[in-house]
């Protein structure tokens, strides 16, 4: 696919994107309203959608263990680089180091890469394998060394606060309904067709939705490009460049992985920073305002960078 096609491709996503910015920009719609059109995608929409398509989908096709395996791999070794690099840069909180890791490693799956990969592809179906690793493994580690450090910091102790957080994490809507998804397809369940179609109504509108909130967030809050640290264009460099880079080496040349399966995990690696990074900052009170930034700005360098991602190993 050459530059041309990809960048129209992205027409959709640009102009979604782009409205929230600009309504925000002249006030026409609140940026605080982006909360809750971000909630409505990612609590209801959102799921819909991915129930939907697991329940109507070949689950043999769609979990390519092999692919997703050397995704993992890909994973755990950017996993190991970030925490070396955050150690030799003197960080030894481990929530700082889990806070960085989150922020290089994991993707913006529900609010950016749902939305891209229909547009590119008419289907995000080969997101939902990694969005359950994702979730079910990076987000629970990640939890677990957030809660454990904050020793004192709670009356209750470090087994009662992981066990809920862990609990918490895999309640999450998105969750739910991917393993709803699962279980009803492996049970060979059968479900009316007018909830089918239901869902795939509420599920149609997530992608402008998303886009549209991270839009409308973006426009409120503005972009302070010279105030970037080197720390956060090191973290971004590494999100949208290296680590794509990192999954096409171990992913096509170590697994050998090939078609359209190295296509999709060299695109969602190329995803940027998840927006829970934000909530996890919160939560823990580490790195908020590094966190903010590196959602907003992430988000931008992605989307300039996915028609290059898409030509180069599409093409």
């Amino acid at each position: 696919m050459g530059t041309a096609a990809a960048l129209e491709k992205l027409v959709p996503v640009l102009l979604a994107f782009g409205a929230g910015v600009l309504l925000a920009r002249r006030k026409t719609v609140p940026a605080e309203a982006s909360k809750a059109f971000a909630d409505y995608a990612f609590l209801f929409a959102v799921p819909c959608y991915l129930f939907g398509n697991i329940y109507t989908s070949d689950l043999g096709a769609l979990f390519d263990w092999h692919a997703i395996g050397a995704y993992a791999a890909a994973a755990a070794l950017a996993v190991l680089l970030i925490a070396f690099a955050s150690g030799a840069r003197g960080l030894r909180d481990p929530r700082d180091v889990a806070l960085r890791v989150m922020a290089g490693v994991q993707v913006n799956t529900a609010y950016f890469a749902v939305p891209v990969f229909i547009t590119f592809f008419g289907t995000a179906a080969p997101i939902f394998p990694v969005l359950l690793f994702q979730v079910c493994v990076l987000s629970l580690v990640v939890i677990s060394i957030m809660e454990l450090g904050r020793a004192g910091e709670s009356s209750a102790g470090p087994a009662q606060r992981l066990s809920r957080a862990v609990v918490a994490s895999l309640a999450t809507p998105v969750v739910l309904a991917c393993n709803a998804g699962i279980v009803l397809n492996l049970l060979s369940v059968h479900l009316p067709k007018a909830v089918l179609d239901g869902a795939s109504f509420v599920g149609d509108s997530a992608s402008p939705i998303a886009l549209f909130a991270l839009g409308l967030h973006l426009g409120g809050v503005g972009l302070d490009v010279r105030g970037t640290s080197r720390e956060e264009m090191a973290l971004i460099a590494f999100k949208c460049l290296a680590f794509p880079l990192l999954a096409w080496a171990v992913c096509g040349l170590l697994f050998g992985v090939r078609g359209e399966w190295l296509t999709y995990l060299v695109l969602i690696a190329a995803m940027p920073t998840p927006q829970n990074l934000f909530v996890f900052a919160q939560r823990y009170d580490v790195g908020v305002d590094l966190s903010a930034s590196l959602v907003i700005k992430s988000s931008l360098v992605s989307l300039l960078l996915l028609p290059l991602w898409l030509q180069t190993v599409a093409g």
